[in-house]
């Protein structure tokens, strides 16, 4: 694929900004790069510029815990009049000790979904995605299991407990951290991330033949902002063990460079979640295969659960496609 522009959220530290410049040095003529504020995004331009030694790097403000935000992104998006080639998902964030809400009623882990949500549907919707257009999404080993510290839940059992079987409620539940959720930081994070590809795997379904979506986990990089939020044991204690392990943690370039290797990645692997091996943190990357991923009704509540919180939506005709390319052993779901 022609490297033409690509679009990078949170790109203000960590992998965010590992990966912009990765793409800069890749030959993207053109890198947008976000902050929650203009002067914070022309401010991580200009040193993108300055440590590349090139001018492709472009600043959009953009909150994604803000609609209105991310509608005014997608006008200058219009304005700028040229299709996105690569969009890159990254931003993200490590659950708080105590539990905390945005002003939506959004459980801050599950957040930066629901703002991806709005600004990919905004894109497609707006025709801004090139024909061949590649998205990757942050991922997280959690979200496959085994990794000590952090469980998902079940959602099936959960509906079942909680939501007479409706399991577009439960997932709405986790999204929100509702009344019969126990705000657990690091299973409210494997929650997000298991949820992430789930809808990776609804999306698939829904984009034009030519795109493709993936969600990748980055592996082990603890040199970032990311875990700023993170409660006592899992920065003071899992933190510090992994990084006395070797091959458990990678410098943010290398965990940045799996977002690049994937935007070559073919249509055939649409709608993927790509991790470390399991019990690894590092190394090369794989399709995840773990039952509880490739779930057709687990994938299909989670995208309607993040239509439900977000209120956005694909048109009808988009949904109806997609059904139509459900795969064949989860046909009972269709």
């Amino acid at each position: 694929m022609r490297h033409s522009i690509a679009l990078v959220t949170g790109t203000t530290s960590g992998l965010g900004y590992a990966a912009a410049r990765l793409l800069a040095k890749k030959g993207y003529s053109q890198v947008i790069v976000t902050g929650r504020s203009l002067a914070r995004a022309q401010e991580t331009a200009a040193q993108l510029a300055a440590d590349t030694k090139t001018q492709v790097f472009k600043p959009l403000e953009l909150d994604l815990n803000a609609p209105a935000s991310v509608q005014a992104a997608l006008g200058e998006l219009v304005k700028l009049g040229k299709p996105i080639d690569f969009l890159l998902l990254n931003a993200g964030l490590v659950p708080f000790k105590k539990r905390a809400l945005t002003a939506a009623g959004i459980e801050a882990s599950q957040a930066p979904l629901i703002g991806h949500h709005q600004l990919t549907v905004g894109l497609l919707r707006a025709n801004i995605l090139s024909p061949n257009a590649r998205i990757v999404i942050a991922g997280a080993e959690p979200a496959r299991g085994g990794v000590p510290m952090f469980k998902y839940t079940d959602v099936p059992a959960f509906a079942a407990k909680y939501f007479r079987g409706d399991q577009t409620a439960a997932v709405e539940a986790l999204i929100r951290n509702g009344p019969n959720v126990k705000y657990v930081p690091n299973n409210a994070y494997a929650d997000a991330k298991l949820i992430i590809a789930w809808w990776v795997a609804a999306l698939a379904r829904r984009l034009p033949s030519g795109m493709a979506v993936y969600a990748v986990s980055p592996g082990g990089a603890t040199d970032t902002k990311v875990v700023r939020s993170a409660g006592p044991l899992l920065k003071y204690v899992f933190i510090p063990i992994v990084n006395l392990i070797p091959g458990m943690n990678q410098t943010p370039e290398t965990a940045a460079s799996r977002y690049i290797q994937a935007s070559d990645f073919g249509t055939d692997v649409s709608g993927q979640f790509f991790a470390s091996a399991q019990g690894k943190f590092s190394g090369p990357i794989e399709v995840q295969l773990h039952p509880h991923l490739h779930d057709a009704a687990n994938q299909e509540a989670a995208w309607q659960a993040v239509v439900n919180v977000s209120g956005v939506n694909l048109p009808s005709a988009w949904d109806q496609f997609s059904r139509d390319r459900a795969p064949l052993k989860d046909a009972a779901f269709t």
